[in-house]
């Protein structure tokens, strides 16, 4: 009868870990993480939309949740129009500074990067979001991680509509950009 002693220790232990709000990301794990948060400061931006943060004492590769700029890294793609400008915007806003980072459904995409929504700890500024209305991004909705699809799609939007950033620089609707 050992295990029915040891099932009050481990709810005791699951219902405490559920409760603390953060986590630990070690892992590749793609478990339901939705509504789980983490503290971190941002090292470096890669470029428009991943940056390598201080996380629990390790760095890792965080890419933005539900949005995508143009690319300037990826191998045999080269620079595409407006990811110079995004991937300098991105800096402006994270470089440095403590964030906030909420994750989704999916902690990690399949190159084993943390996936998040990123929020300014200083001012909460919604990362993520604010370079869709720049129009540094487009809305890209990640599978199983939606929970901002609809918000994202709204500053796309206005943001094509205003005719800013990559909507007013790029041929083709901002399409020539990806």
């Amino acid at each position: 009868m050992r295990s029915s002693r040891a099932f009050p220790l481990l709810a005791l232990v699951l219902l405490a870990a559920a409760g603390a709000g953060t986590f630990n990301l070690g892992g590749c794990g793609g478990s339901r993480e939705s509504g789980r948060r983490a503290q971190a400061r941002v090292v470096r931006v890669v470029d428009g939309d991943t940056v390598k943060v201080k996380l629990d004492g390790r760095t890792q590769s965080l890419r933005y949740i539900g949005m995508d700029t143009p690319e300037d890294k990826k191998p045999g793609v080269g620079v595409r129009c407006w990811s110079l400008k995004a991937a300098a915007d991105n800096p402006r806003l994270v470089k440095g500074r403590e964030v906030t980072l909420r994750f989704d459904r999916n902690a990690r995409d399949r190159y084993g990067r943390l996936l998040a929504y990123v929020y300014r700890a200083s001012d909460g500024l919604f990362v993520n979001a604010e370079l869709v209305r720049l129009g540094d991004a487009r809305a890209r909705p990640f599978p199983d991680n939606t929970a901002h699809r609809a918000e994202f799609a709204r500053l796309a939007s206005a943001a094509q509509h205003r005719s800013v950033g990559l909507w007013r620089h790029c041929g083709n609707g901002g399409q020539d950009a990806f």
